[in-house]
């Protein structure tokens, strides 16, 4: 049948993934830093993601396509909330690490502190990860790049001790990360998210993503960014928590180090 559709101008799409985030039925994904069709008959042709692409690069147009699939669109929604693991290898079984806190002798605390592994579950990366997860009940999240525990020497303490840690690659991932940790926020009753991005522009992906994740779970969760350096230094140091508005892609109010009910957030 000949019907309206959206068509996608990648000569003008700049990767932001806005349009994913607020195309409800997941017509859209990101493929290579580019915003993409993903199939005809997931687009209802009623374009709530023109509105949010700045750059004029999504636009309507009639041709033969298929019809919308409202059925399809659906059950793909709840395969994306619902399937666990993509593959039964026995290293990406889900578990929670149990951490013992051992006292140490004053001579040789400080560098044992600094040898501990803060690593509270498995698997880490966001790619594998479960949903609906044990360990993501009232934990503090964070989402960080991969590089960045390369670069940061003291990562561990710095960042992931009591936290449940994601990572993941934007610029080398092909998955759209929004949709899936939207659905670990909506799913789980999430405290707060701390992103940790490199400063290279392909780590905006990463950034990008958990806000549109935030916009699209439906709460209201604190967040906070820190950036790393390629030099490992802390060039932002994430000491002010955004509180995002579940329906807009901005956030509403920020408090330094508060995550808006009056508990603070650990960076």
């Amino acid at each position: 049948m000949v019907r309206k559709i959206i068509t996608i101008d990648e000569d003008k799409c700049t990767g932001c993934g806005l349009c994913a985030g607020a195309c409800h039925e997941g017509a859209i994904v990101m493929k290579a830093g580019k915003a993409k069709l993903l199939r005809d008959d997931y687009c209802d042709g009623l374009g709530d993601c023109l509105p949010v692409c700045s750059t004029g690069a999504i636009t309507f147009e009639e041709r033969e396509a298929l019809p919308y699939d409202e059925a399809a669109v659906q059950a793909r929604v709840t395969k994306k909330e619902t399937t666990s693991l993509p593959c039964g290898c026995p290293g990406s079984h889900a578990r929670a690490l149990r951490r013992i806190d051992t006292a140490f002798p004053e001579s040789i605390s400080a560098a044992v502190e600094k040898a501990v592994s803060r690593l509270a579950q498995w698997p880490v990366q966001i790619r594998l990860v479960p949903v609906t997860a044990s360990y993501f009940k009232g934990a503090h999240l964070l989402i960080s790049a991969d590089c960045a525990a390369y670069a940061h020497g003291d990562f561990h303490n710095a960042f992931m001790k009591n936290k449940v840690t994601l990572i993941g690659c934007p610029k080398l991932d092909t998955d759209d990360y929004a949709e899936k940790l939207a659905a670990v926020l909506r799913h789980n009753d999430i405290a707060s998210v701390a992103v940790v991005r490199m400063e290279v522009p392909c780590c905006r992906g990463l950034e990008h993503a958990v806000a549109r994740a935030l916009t699209n779970c439906g709460r209201m969760i604190p967040r906070i960014v820190t950036t790393i350096g390629t030099d490992g230094s802390i060039l932002t140091d994430g000491s002010t928590a955004e509180v995002w508005n579940a329906s807009a892609l901005r956030p509403i109010a920020a408090d330094t180090g508060s995550a808006g009910s009056g508990e603070s957030v650990p960076r």
